[in-house]
């Protein structure tokens, strides 16, 4: 229903944020990373939504990235884990990290977040790894662009499944990655897609 608001926002009080758009005031359900790093009040901000609709109720979710609320779709598609589940998960994690221990298998990592337990941590890992990993596109290798990458042609992959799995084509996070590719020293999977999603705010 709603992308995304863009408008002043005018009150901060966890786990509730509100953005005024077009004299009206959006009530947004937020974690706490989100809060944090959302603005100042006054300012102008620009928050991703979600809205989530039961049968009692309606709650406009808000989210700093959209990247992150792509994953908390993912999560809450999950068997048992709700909203209040997934962003604990995106409280501990920051995106690249979650994935990250998603596609290590780490599910010991996972379950040390509040209300996570070991078996939902194992069946976390199942789910998101196999959404992340297998997606249904093609990816092209653009290190060819790049001169004495020490960046492997898995890692890159990698990183392009992942980011068009989060609803980013090639023409959106080509540059990003490139210019992430030219700063990493380190063929690292998890500090390539982190610097490429910390690119992708700016951008």
């Amino acid at each position: 229903m709603f992308d995304y608001i863009k408008g002043v926002l005018v009150n901060k009080s966890f786990p509730y944020c509100t953005v005024e758009c077009g004299n009206i005031g959006y009530l947004l359900l937020v974690n706490q990373r989100t809060l944090n790093n959302i603005g100042n009040i006054d300012e102008e901000i620009k928050i991703y939504t979600k809205l989530i609709h039961k049968e009692d109720n309606m709650t406009l979710c808000g989210f700093k990235n959209r990247e992150d609320r792509v994953i908390f779709d993912i999560l809450t598609s999950v068997s048992g884990i709700g909203t209040k589940v997934a962003f604990a998960l995106l409280d501990e994690f920051e995106t690249s990290e979650l994935i990250n221990a998603v596609i290590e298998e780490n599910h010991r990592l996972i379950s040390k977040t509040k209300g996570v337990g070991a078996k939902m941590a194992q069946k976390i890992v199942l789910e998101l790894k196999d959404k992340l990993i297998k997606a249904n596109t093609a990816t092209e290798i653009i290190s060819s662009k790049i001169q004495n990458t020490k960046i492997s042609n898995e890692t890159i992959t990698q990183a392009q499944t992942i980011l068009q799995s989060l609803g980013y084509n090639q023409n959106e996070y080509e540059k990003a990655l490139e210019t992430a590719l030219k700063k990493l020293e380190k063929d690292d999977a998890q500090e390539l897609l982190k610097e490429v999603l910390q690119l992708l705010s700016i951008f």
